[in-house]
This record gives C-alpha cells, sequence and structure tokens, in this order.
C-alpha cells in the first residue's frame, strides 16, 4: 500500500513522467545543458507551469463539482443556521471551497455581512476564502509533502477561527460602513443543476479561473526559475536564510505590497526553500500575498473603517509571522 500511494504521489501529484519528458526536451530537443543555469532555467519554467496547468484545470473541475453544491445563496443559508463559535467555524470551512482570491472574497463578505450573518463568520470566510483553497492545498502537496500540506491546512483554518473570534469579541460592528447592511445578496431560490448544467459550470469555472491566474503564474514559475538558477544562494542565504531571525518579517513584509493568486506565489515558494529559505519564510511569503496584498486591503478599507480594517490587518499579519516561525522550527518534521 504504501508503494501505490508513493508511486502516485510521485507520478500524479509531482508528476516526474512530466518532469522526465521535459528533460529530454531541453536536453535532446533544444540541446542545452541542465546544470547550466540557462538549461535549469529553461527545464524549471516549462516543467512547472505544464504541471501546475495540469493540475489546476484537472482540480479545478473536481473541486468546482463540490462548489456546486454551495452556491453563495446556500453558503449564506448554511452560515445563517449557526451562531457564536459554530458560525465562525462553518464559515472558515466553506471558505476552503472557494477559489478566490482576496479581492474576490469581498463581494462576498460585503452579500453575507449584509444579509445579517454574525461579523466574525464573515472574517472568518474573507480570511480562509485565499489562503486555504482545496485546489492550492494539492499543488502544495505536490510540490512539498502531503504533511506540510495538510499542516498548512489546519493551521490556515485555526488562523481563520481565531480572527473571527476575536472580531466578535471586540463587538466592531460599528466599523463597518453603513451602507455595506443595505447591500444584500438577491435571494434567488436554489435551483437543482442536471448532471449536464454541473459539466458545464465546471468547465466555465475552470476557463475562468485559468483566465484569472495564467499571468500569475507564469509571472510565478519565471520569478522562481530566476530564484531557483540565477540568485546566488549565498545572497538568498545572508537575507533569507533559516539561521536570520528576521526572515519571516522581511517575507511578509515583501509580500504584502504584491497582488497575485496563490497558484503564482507557489513556484516562487518552491524556489526559495530550494536555495535554503526556512519552509516557514516561504510560506510566510505566499501567505502575505495572498490574504494581505495592497489591493484587497484597499477594497476592503471602502466597506470598513481603519479600527476594523488594522483589526484584520494585525490579526492575520501577526497569525502569518507566527505560522511562518512555527513551520521554520518544525520544518524538519514535516519535510
Amino acid at each position: 500500500m504504501t508503494d501505490i500511494f508513493s508511486w502516485m504521489n510521485e507520478q500524479l501529484l509531482r508528476m516526474q513522467w512530466l518532469h522526465d519528458l521535459v528533460r529530454l526536451l531541453v536536453e535532446d530537443v533544444f540541446g542545452l545543458d541542465m546544470a547550466s543555469q540557462f538549461g535549469g532555467s529553461v527545464h524549471f519554467f516549462i516543467y512547472d507551469v505544464l504541471k501546475i496547468f495540469i493540475l489546476l484545470g484537472t482540480l479545478i473541475f473536481s473541486i468546482s463539482w463540490i462548489q456546486s453544491y454551495f452556491p453563495p445563496e446556500r453558503t449564506r443559508t448554511i452560515l445563517g443556521h449557526f451562531t457564536g463559535i459554530k458560525a465562525i467555524i462553518i464559515g472558515a470551512l466553506l471558505g476552503t471551497l472557494t477559489p478566490f482570491c482576496s479581492c474576490s472574497s469581498i463581494p462576498l463578505f460585503m452579500g453575507f455581512t449584509g444579509a445579517g450573518l454574525p461579523l466574525g463568520a464573515t472574517f472568518s470566510f474573507l480570511i480562509s476564502s485565499p489562503l486555504v483553497d482545496l485546489a492550492s492545498v494539492i499543488l502544495l502537496a505536490s510540490i512539498f509533502s502531503w504533511p506540510i500540506a495538510l499542516a498548512y491546512v489546519v493551521v490556515g483554518i485555526l488562523l481563520a477561527v481565531l480572527g473571527g473570534a476575536l472580531i466578535t469579541r471586540l463587538n466592531m460592528e460599528r466599523h463597518v460602513e453603513p451602507f455595506v447592511f443595505s447591500n444584500r445578496m438577491a435571494v434567488m431560490p436554489e435551483q437543482a443543476m442536471t448532471m449536464r448544467e454541473r459539466a458545464t459550470f465546471c468547465r466555465d469555472q475552470v476557463i475562468d479561473i485559468t483566465r484569472r491566474v495564467w499571468l500569475y503564474i507564469l509571472i510565478g514559475v519565471g520569478i522562481g526559475a530566476a530564484i531557483h538558477n540565477w540568485i546566488p544562494e549565498s545572497f538568498i542565504s545572508a537575507l533569507l536564510g533559516q539561521d536570520k531571525w528576521y526572515s519571516v518579517l522581511v517575507a511578509t513584509v515583501v509580500g504584502i505590497p504584491m497582488y497575485a493568486d496563490i497558484f503564482g506565489t507557489l513556484p516562487i515558494a518552491e524556489a526559495l526553500v530550494a536555495r535554503g529559505v526556512g519552509l516557514g519564510t516561504a510560506l510566510a511569503f505566499m501567505m502575505a500575498v495572498t490574504a494581505m496584498s495592497l489591493p484587497s486591503l484597499i477594497m476592503l478599507r471602502k466597506v470598513i473603517r481603519p479600527p476594523l480594517l488594522a483589526t484584520f490587518f494585525g490579526i492575520v499579519a501577526a497569525g502569518i509571522i507566527l505560522i511562518g516561525y512555527l513551520f521554520n522550527i518544525a520544518s524538519h518534521w514535516l519535510v
């Protein structure tokens, strides 16, 4: 059984067969030396781009099939049945089923808040939605390992739950802009979908998400290839090495001004770890980009006031930094 799982992990997730095919392409067709910087970069770029798009298409279709049973109206209905910590936990879990970036999650946050759902539950959803996406978790396992991917899920959901609980505890409803409460989601009757309609929905989701993230993936893989083959390891280690106490702080601060989907930041995290950067440092960068990007904070400011925005920012930033340090400490147990 262990051998079967190992084979499936190597061939289906890590796609060793694709790695070998791209090696043949680079060496035999392009005539490049894999040991050279240029040849290694070309292999890294082609292999990672193809692997991510193959996995992305397959996973988004599969997960969209699950999501077809949880449209916004049903999600709101489910959340409306719970209060207190149960609502916060459900909000965090439902956030993992949505393939939204931080900016895309804000309209749903507005609709849920306007519908009268608890603020803590909607913020729990807002944190987990861009941070813990099921497709990205599978990709994370394909790049690193299942223990790392599962640990990431646990800490991501835990951060969303704790964040939502703290905001509930602080009673910050007064810091939501008044127009949000009048911006109610239209109540649409839930309609059962046929198999054909679900397949069409899944296909459209694959096309839509691919259109939204393809550029970020190409940029992310390009940066990853540069880090992996061109930037000296001594330079990266001097700035973000595992022995540097400030590496997680630097990675978090650097990630905040950026805006990219988690699919575009994974290749960068992969390259950073390969060059000696701590696992927690790389994940902190990835989480900061996806959960606290500057564009999403600007959009969020339009619907909440500075005290609540500062609280949200502080909770997520502190959580990411703490998670980064914990992963750095525990990395040798997870690899």
